[in-house]
């Protein structure tokens, strides 16, 4: 059995190949998701699981260069946006609208669907390097 803490096995098969410069996005159960972007979905219900406890989840694997937040979140959602901040102190964030980052989904490698039921809590991740 897999020891690390991203135990999903769809979620981690994503992560695994995921390159340089690569996207993947979590967001809220409303989002819009291209029917070509591949969608794992782990909305169970209302708020679970949450966009926080998954982001933090996929985090433990996945090393982030930069990441996206729709223009939105500013005003519709200052709650979550103080979290995402709090976890990407040295990390650049992009502000885009809303348009836009549904656009990116397109580019994404997968979109993970969590219960979260509060407006533009979508997030795109740009994976990173290790070395």
């Amino acid at each position: 059995m897999k020891k690390s803490a991203v135990i999903n096995s769809d979620i981690s098969r994503v992560i695994s190949k995921m390159g340089h410069f690569d996207l993947l996005s979590i967001g809220d159960a409303g989002m819009p998701v291209p029917f070509e972007t591949e969608k794992i979905d782990l909305a169970v219900t209302n708020g679970v699981p949450s966009f926080l406890d998954v982001l933090d989840n996929v985090l433990e694997e996945l090393e982030v260069q930069k990441i996206y937040l729709a223009e939105e979140i500013k005003e519709a959602n200052p709650t979550i946006l103080a979290s995402i901040e709090e976890r990407f102190t040295n990390t650049p964030i992009e502000f885009i609208p809303h348009s836009d980052m549904k656009q990116k989904l397109n580019d994404t490698h997968a979109f993970i669907r969590t219960g979260e039921m509060t407006p533009y809590a979508n997030i795109l991740l740009e994976s990173g390097v290790t070395f």
